[in-house]
C-alpha cells in the first residue's frame, strides 16, 4: 500500500484515513472540506467509544484478537472515555469524522494493533449503531425535561385550584374554565409526548454485524450475546426511520410549547393582563424604557419552524435513496442534533417560566364579568326546563343580541322582558347563571 494512500498531510499533522487502499493521489482540500462532519459528529464520541468497546468483545469473541490484545484495546478505549468525560478531549476539525478521531487516537495508545479495530466493520454499521445509541440516551434526558415542565404545570394549577379564566374558541371569549384544566391540557400534550417518545426508543434496537451492507464473517451468535445481532445487513445500514421518527417527535413537543408560548404572549399583553411573567423571562427594548418583552416565549415559537423544517430536510433527503447506505445519510446528523438541543433548551426555560408565572385575578375577574361567556348556561338552564336545544339556543341568541343592542346586562333586564324571549326565564333563577365558579362546576362530564 502506498504511503500517500495511508495518511495525508495538513500543514504538520499527519492525518491517517480510515480508507484509501485504492487510492494514490491526496483528497482535494475542497473535498475534504466539503465531506468531513468532525465539526458536528464529534457528539457521537461517547457513543461511538462505547460501540468500539463491544466490538472489542465480539472481536474477542470471535478471535480476531487475543485476550492480551483485546485487553489493551479497552484499556485505550476506556482512558479516552474517561477523558471525553472530563472534558480533556480535544476534537480535531482535521480528521474526516469523529470515528476517524478515536481510531488516531487509540493508535496513538497502542500502536500498530489499532489497526485490528475495524476488523469485520463499517463505517456504514459504526455510524447506526452509535446514532441509535445516541438517540436513546437523548430521549431519556428529554423526558426528563418533559417531565420536568409537566411539574411545574402541576404545580401552578395546585397554586390555582380554583381560580377561574375565559376560555376561548377561534380567539373570542367562550365559556369559563378553570386554570388547573388549562394547565392539564399541557399536561395532557407533554404526556403524549413522553408516550410517543417511549414507543421510538422501544423501537431501536442497535445491532452489529451488518459490516457495509453484507454481513461479516462473525457468526450471528457472537453478536447476538453481546450487541445484538442484525436482522438484515442491507436494512440495518440504509435504516434512517427512527431518525426521522425522532425528529418528528421533538417537531411535535415544539408545536405544544409553541401553543402554549402564543397563548401566554397574548394573556400577557396589556389588552389582555392575564399573566405576569416574571421579569427574570423577559427583555427590555433598547429605545423604548417601558417595555417588557417575552422573547424567551418568541423564540420558542420560531424555533417551531427550524424544528419542522429538520424533519422535511432528513425526510426529503431520504425519499430517493436506493439501497444500501449513501453518504447523503451524512446529513440526518446535523437536524438531529439541532432537534435535541432545541427543544431540551425550551423545555429548561419553560419550567423555570411556568414555576413563577402569576396570574392577575382582578383583571381577570374584570373579563370573567361579560355576560356573553355564560350564554351557554343559559340555553342548558332552558333545556333543564323542558325546552329542545336548538330552541333554546335560538333564544338565548336573540336576548344576547337585544342585550347588546340596547346597551343592557341580562342580568339587570326585568323578568318581563326576559319572558317576551321565553316564559320559561325566571330573573331570581337565572341571576345565579352568571358566576364563574357555578360555571365551571355545573359541567360534569369532566374526570378531574
Amino acid at each position: 500500500m502506498a504511503q500517500g494512500a495511508q495518511k495525508e498531510n495538513y500543514g504538520d499533522k499527519m492525518v491517517n484515513k480510515l480508507w484509501g487502499g485504492r487510492f494514490t493521489k491526496k483528497t482535494d482540500p475542497r473535498v475534504e472540506e466539503f465531506t468531513k462532519s468532525i465539526h458536528y459528529d464529534y457528539k457521537l464520541v461517547r457513543c461511538d467509544i462505547l460501540n468500539s468497546l463491544k466490538h472489542v468483545q465480539v472481536l474477542r469473541k470471535a478471535g480476531f484478537l487475543s485476550a492480551q490484545e483485546a485487553g489493551k484495546l479497552t484499556v485505550a478505549l476506556e482512558g479516552i472515555y474517561d477523558n471525553v468525560k472530563k472534558g480533556r478531549c480535544k476534537f480535531d476539525l482535521t480528521s474526516e469524522d469523529i470515528h476517524t478521531q478515536i481510531q488516531d487516537m487509540v493508535r496513538s495508545r497502542v500502536g500498530e494493533l489499532a489497526l485490528k479495530l475495524h476488523t469485520a466493520r463499517s463505517r456504514n454499521d459504526q455510524v447506526v449503531y452509535s446514532t441509535k445509541m445516541y438517540c436513546v440516551a437523548s430521549i431519556a434526558r428529554i423526558q426528563d425535561d418533559i417531565q420536568a415542565l409537566i411539574d411545574a404545570f402541576v404545580g401552578l394549577a395546585t397554586k390555582n385550584r380554583e381560580a377561574v379564566i375565559p376560555g376561548y374558541t377561534h380567539m373570542q371569549r367562550a365559556q369559563p374554565i378553570y386554570v388547573k384544566d388549562y394547565c392539564n391540557a399541557y399536561v395532557h400534550m407533554l404526556t403524549r409526548d413522553c408516550v410517543r417518545l417511549d414507543f421510538i426508543a422501544d423501537g431501536i434496537q442497535p445491532s452489529m454485524g451488518a459490516g457495509a451492507l453484507a454481513g461479516t464473517p462473525i457468526d450471528a451468535a457472537v453478536y447476538k450475546g453481546i450487541t445484538g445481532a442484525t436482522v438484515n445487513s442491507l436494512d440495518t445500514v440504509s435504516d434512517r426511520d427512527f431518525v426521522i421518527e425522532t425528529i418528528n417527535a421533538l417537531a411535535m413537543v415544539g408545536i405544544h410549547l409553541s401553543r402554549l408560548a402564543e397563548d401566554l404572549i397574548i394573556w400577557s399583553t396589556k389588552e389582555f393582563d392575564f399573566v405576569d411573567i416574571d421579569e427574570s423571562f423577559c427583555t427590555g427594548s433598547s429605545l423604548m424604557p417601558q417595555k417588557k418583552n417575552p422573547d424567551v416565549l418568541e423564540l420558542i415559537r420560531g424555533y417551531t419552524g427550524r424544528l419542522c423544517g429538520n424533519w422535511v430536510s432528513v425526510v426529503a433527503m431520504m425519499k430517493g435513496l436506493p439501497l444500501a447506505y449513501n453518504r447523503d445519510m451524512q446529513l440526518d446528523k446535523e437536524p438531529l442534533f439541532n432537534s435535541f438541543e432545541i427543544v431540551s433548551s425550551e423545555l429548561e426555560v419553560l419550567a423555570g417560566l411556568i414555576k413563577t408565572l402569576k396570574f392577575n385575578r382582578a383583571t381577570i375577574a374584570e373579563h370573567l364579568k361579560d355576560e356573553s361567556l355564560y350564554a351557554t348556561d343559559l340555553v342548558y338552564y332552558l333545556v333543564g326546563k323542558k325546552i329542545p336545544f336548538k330552541t333554546a339556543h335560538t333564544i338565548v341568541g336573540k336576548l344576547v343580541k337585544y342585550s347588546l343592542d340596547n346597551g343592557t346586562l341580562i342580568k339587570d333586564m326585568p323578568e318581563r322582558t326576559l319572558q317576551e324571549f321565553s316564559g320559561k326565564f325566571v330573573k331570581k333563577e337565572i341571576a345565579k347563571l352568571f358566576d364563574p365558579l357555578a360555571s365551571v362546576r355545573s359541567k360534569k362530564s369532566i374526570k378531574r
